[in-house]
């Protein structure tokens, strides 16, 4: 029996009696009483609660009396406290001691929220993936933060998950580049200044050839000496690609990430040929002004393009090629893409290739995941226009702004450093995750590094607030709980909040949405700061320190499981 299952008939057997209580009153099916019932926005509203709206045409009563109906032939059983008929709505309050018991035995599982569901399944994760020889700014920072999340939340949930890092390190660019590297760079600057000296070179490219058209011709020439295997060509090209992923390896260790897998679209160069012959073979293949296309107008698609008039392949052609590769390695269940909605088309283009190619799984297995723009105090990112923000700049800047904070507010503090750090990468992720990542991100230092607001650095100094409760107050660890010391609104609420985990889990994944676990982690927050301060943890009675302490336990480890699931690391001390 898995973590997931354990949770629902922990929590939940309680619920299951309310809907046998209501079936057996209502001459109703479980089924048809489980569509209905509700959990109340608020708790003096109940536990649960059963509209009668829809029994109305059935029965042929208003909905106020069928509710008064029920609740008269319903037996009070041991899990009941009371029940309410307010307007159409019976309302169900359980007992609270027993639902405090359930709920505190339920959090304390080890491993709370984990589960085998994914076990025996593969699921390979497409994302960050920077084009080779271009910084890294913030804006390729949504993809590989939510990337990451998911990998995270589908490792927890049991999943075999393969992070794939599908950098772009192949096409027509990097011939401009080598043409811009012969006529204007040297090796010295290169090395000198890495990937600014290579973004000076190709800017610099564009500006002479809206002067010289032949430098186009040029560039095209290079890149298909690549394709052919030119020596030259390719030694320049590597060297390129390696002074480029040592910068990006540089971000990725600043947010605390790795990779399993740094496999570009060079990787699969030898590959595309593969994909031609597939293609042809099934005549899907169609000659359009010299290239070769996939024509989807049956599917209100344009064309998918797979060679160019000169022979050189396309990203298409190796993204077909990369999906190919990924089901005969690893026999994915899913292979998620985690890139901006601009791509959309992109994707809906090669997904619809492969399945017309024959592979009925394409249709469930491969998913896009799209997520917004982000701008910078509401102007959008652009290179050209030079209002951009480089990833490692931006993320050193928060981890400096909170070393500034703790100077001023805890300069004796230990671990200054490795604190800012924690909390200023923390609150970029958060920031970005908290948002539904389909909708756009305005980034303001204000709003990121706040300690109050719906951020980050207020959920780790929550977390921070447990941690010191549990070194400071006295408590015994293997006391028995009185669970009667913990019937208090806002214990009760909190609890609640945590024992939502397993569930949340489940529809971040579901859904594909890490938003879900930081709202999540905000809720559990809130609530843990009314339960504080409506309830005092040092009070003399052990019996009440006792249980109020185990509270901030769960919290504690509640707090650290869903920040890590989004990437974030909690400090002790704050």
């Amino acid at each position: 029996i898995y973590q997931i299952e354990y949770y629902q008939e922990a929590i939940f057997i309680m619920k299951e009696q309310v809907i046998e209580l209501i079936a057996a009153a209502a001459d109703l099916d479980m089924e048809t009483v489980t569509g209905i019932l509700e959990i109340p926005p608020r708790a003096d509203m109940g536990d649960y609660a059963f509209p009668c709206f829809q029994l109305a045409k059935s029965l042929h009563k208003a909905p106020p009396l069928i509710a008064a109906d029920i609740a008269e032939k319903i037996n009070k059983t041991d899990i009941i406290d009371k029940l309410e008929v307010k307007g159409a709505y019976l309302n169900f309050f359980l007992k609270k001691e027993m639902l405090v018991k359930t709920m505190v035995e339920n959090a304390s599982i080890p491993n709370f929220g984990t589960s085998t569901l994914g076990n025996g399944k593969t699921i390979c994760i497409d994302y960050s993936s920077p084009n080779v020889a271009k910084n890294f700014h913030v804006g390729h920072l949504r993809t590989t933060i939510i990337g990451n999340s998911l990998y995270k939340i589908y490792s927890k949930l049991g999943y075999q998950v393969e992070r794939i890092n599908h950098l772009g390190d192949w096409g027509t660019q990097f011939g401009k580049l080598i043409v811009a590297y012969k006529a204007w760079g040297n090796k010295e600057a290169v090395e000198k200044d890495g990937v600014a000296e290579l973004m000076r070179l190709y800017v610099k490219f564009h500006e002479e050839a809206e002067k010289d058209d032949s430098l186009n011709d040029q560039a095209r020439d290079w890149f298909t000496q690549m394709e052919k295997g030119n020596e030259e060509a390719l030694s320049i090209w590597q060297w390129f690609v390696d002074i480029s992923l040592k910068e990006y390896k540089g971000t990725y260790a600043l947010l605390g990430m790795e990779f399993d897998h740094y496999l570009g679209e060079s990787f699969y160069r030898d590959k595309t040929a593969d994909v031609v012959k597939r293609l042809q073979d099934a005549n899907l293949l169609r000659e359009s002004q010299g290239a070769q296309i996939v024509d989807l107008e049956e599917y209100n698609m344009a064309p998918c393009l797979i060679m160019k008039k000169d022979g050189s392949s396309i990203y298409a052609t190796r993204d077909l090629a990369a999906i190919f590769y990924r089901k005969a390695t690893w026999n994915f269940d899913k292979c998620l893409y985690v890139t901006g909605q601009e791509q959309k088309l992109h994707f809906a283009q090669v997904f619809k290739v492969v399945e017309l190619l024959g592979n009925e799984w394409a249709k469930d297995s491969l998913v896009h995941i799209p997520y917004g723009l982000v701008s910078l105090e509401g102007a959008k990112l652009s290179t050209r226009s030079g209002n951009i923000i480089y990833a490692e700049d931006i993320l050193l800047e928060a981890i400096d702004k909170v070393k500034q904070i703790i100077l001023t507010k805890n300069p004796d503090l230990e671990d200054k450093d490795e604190t800012a750090k924690m909390v200023g990468v923390g609150a970029i992720i958060f920031h970005d995750l908290y948002n539904q990542r389909i909708k756009d991100v305005s980034f303001k230092w204000d709003k990121v590094l706040n300690f109050d607001g719906e951020t980050g650095p207020y959920v780790q100094y929550t977390y921070c607030r447990c941690a010191s409760i549990l070194r400071t107050v006295s408590y015994n660890e293997n006391a028995a709980i009185d669970y009667n010391q913990l019937l208090d609104e806002e214990a009760i609420s909190l609890l609640k909040e945590i024992n939502r985990f397993p569930q949340v889990v489940l529809d971040a994944a579901e859904k594909y949405e890490p938003s879900v676990v930081a709202r999540f982690a905000m809720d559990v927050a809130q609530a843990f700061s009314r339960f504080y301060n409506a309830c005092r943890v040092n009070v003399e009675d052990e019996s009440t320190r006792n249980a109020r302490v185990k509270l901030v336990s769960l919290t504690k480890t509640t707090l650290r499981d869903a920040l890590d699931l989004l990437g974030i690391r909690c400090p002790e001390q704050m």
